[in-house]
């Protein structure tokens, strides 16, 4: 059987958990022949997140080191399953959609997959300052890494857990994930970009828009001038798929 581990990192999102876990078809993937886990990485949260998490079924892992990138590193080594699947625990991304999605990753022979959010049919979900903010990010990441993607800042992720362990992702906060796209890129692994919906978040944004943007600015120059041994490898540019 197959085994997958779904990675959410949560600060202070007890009130979308139960939404957030609904939305995991875990009685079709297992007639898919998955095997999964849910992994919540409680990251220092004061409002009982950990207590919902573990009352809805999840595991629940604590990171007291508050971060975005600093939740994902500790639910990537505590994950147990062959392939991992990530998305906020702010009802944005569509976990309903893991099947699709990973029907998608083994008819491809896919490595790692991430997804598109910035498309014409989402435009609503998402506050018009960081819909431009996403995308000039998202370009200037494609001028620098030279991988195609359209959409640097994702926070949904398909991938096989063997990605993680041959890659070199130091970012403990937002940047984490365009760090995440480009160093699998980077190290040659088969990626694949494809569109999926995105949804109007419940309760209180985190994003700090100005130190979050100017912190991933920093990040792309320093990981494009980063020495390390996938700096050579050759990146196939990223394909699209435009239906999952």
């Amino acid at each position: 059987m197959n085994t997958l581990s779904v990675v959410i990192p949560a600060l202070n999102e007890a009130s979308n958990l139960p939404e957030v876990m609904a939305s995991v078809p875990m009685a079709e993937l297992a007639e898919m022949g998955w095997r999964t886990e849910v992994v919540v990485v409680d990251n220092a949260s004061t409002d009982g997140t950990a207590d919902v998490a573990r009352s809805l079924g999840a595991r629940v892992v604590s990171q007291p080191e508050r971060g975005y990138g600093n939740a994902y590193q500790a639910g990537f080594e505590a994950a147990t399953g062959d392939v991992i699947a990530t998305g906020d625990a702010d009802c944005t991304y569509p976990f309903d959609a893991l099947p699709d999605l990973l029907r998608t990753l083994v008819d491809r022979d896919v490595e790692f997959m991430t997804t598109d959010r910035l498309r014409r049919e989402n435009r609503d979900a998402m506050k018009s300052s960081h819909y431009v903010a996403n995308h000039a990010l998202s370009a200037l990441s494609r001028s620098l890494f030279r991988n195609g993607l359209r959409d640097s800042q994702s926070g949904m992720w398909i991938f096989r857990r063997y990605v993680w362990h041959g890659i070199d992702v130091r970012s403990s906060g937002m940047a984490f994930s365009q760090e995440i796209k480009n160093a699998a890129t980077r190290a040659g692994f088969r990626f694949l970009e494809v569109p999926i919906e995105y949804r109007v978040r419940g309760g209180e944004v985190k994003l700090k828009a100005l130190p979050d943007g100017m912190g991933n600015l920093r990040q792309l120059f320093s990981h494009r001038l980063r020495r390390s041994e996938d700096a050579s490898a050759a990146v196939v540019p990223a394909q699209s798929y435009e239906a999952v």
